[in-house]
């Protein structure tokens, strides 16, 4: 590529002040120190800045515990106080299939015979359909089956009283439209 004189000024008008400003001054001599030496030299000589004064502590109202005599809250108090002749589960029944599924998951979709001897199909969530007869169990409050409508089942449930004991709640399946 040829150069021509007018790009040889124009590179030399850039080029010079640029280099001008990399050069380093004639008049300092090597005992002075350059400006960032003073301005470190200034600024050792200045007076550290005040640090703010500490945070005061906020004293605390010191607390004792002192109810080492009053009822525990989280033993079972109530326990010793229960009605023993209301209704308990029986800790010992063998449970049966159903009462490992709780009750709204229970469909009842039909019932096998009439009168007295009437006995219910129940469909569970695992898809398997069961017989269901009065005095079996079922849902997980240990529900037992009263009757059997063709309209629908009920039973009665055993729930804690919150005191220790165990209370009746009646419940019952309604026959599934379809």
């Amino acid at each position: 590529m040829r150069t021509t004189p007018a790009m040889r000024l124009a590179l030399l008008l850039v080029l010079a002040p640029m280099l001008a400003a990399c050069g380093r001054s004639v008049t300092s001599s090597p005992n002075d120190p350059s400006n960032l030496d003073k301005w470190v030299v200034e600024v050792k000589k200045r007076p550290p800045p005040a640090l703010d004064p500490l945070p005061v502590m906020q004293q605390f109202e010191t607390f004792e515990y002192a109810a080492q005599s009053l009822r525990d809250p989280f033993s079972n108090a109530f326990s010793s106080q229960s009605n023993s002749t209301g209704p308990r589960p029986d800790p010992d029944r063998r449970k049966e299939p159903l009462e490992e599924f709780p009750l709204d998951s229970l469909d009842m979709v039909g019932t096998i015979g009439t009168g007295p001897g009437q006995i219910a199909l129940v469909m569970a969530p695992d898809k398997v359909t069961y017989r269901v007869r009065p005095g079996m169990y079922l849902g997980q409050s240990d529900g037992r089956v009263t009757a059997v409508a063709a309209d629908g089942i009920t039973l009665v449930e055993l729930i804690p009283d919150g005191a220790g004991g165990w209370m009746e709640r009646p419940a019952s399946i309604a026959l599934v439209e379809q």
